[in-house]
């Protein structure tokens, strides 16, 4: 009995339809900038107000959000 027969087969997506939205690059490269510009910003000194790790936080997970999106990306 094949797959088609018994009801448990899955047809593949169409690869017109695995396409990521225009914005969405743009998005994944500006969220690893703003993390690395975060990072580097607190480091040397430049953001506002002190130096304080919560710029650190803020640059990390902007950096890992944009490895995630970048694991979506078509």
């Amino acid at each position: 009995m094949s797959a088609e027969q018994t009801g448990r087969y899955t047809k593949p997506i169409p690869k017109d339809t695995r396409k990521s939205p225009r914005w969405f690059g743009p998005l994944v490269v500006g969220m690893l900038l703003f993390g690395a510009f975060l990072l580097v910003g607190n480091y040397l000194q430049f953001l506002p107000g002190a130096v304080t790790p919560w710029y650190l936080v803020a640059g990390f997970l902007s950096i890992v959000a944009g490895f995630g999106l970048s694991t979506r990306l078509r």
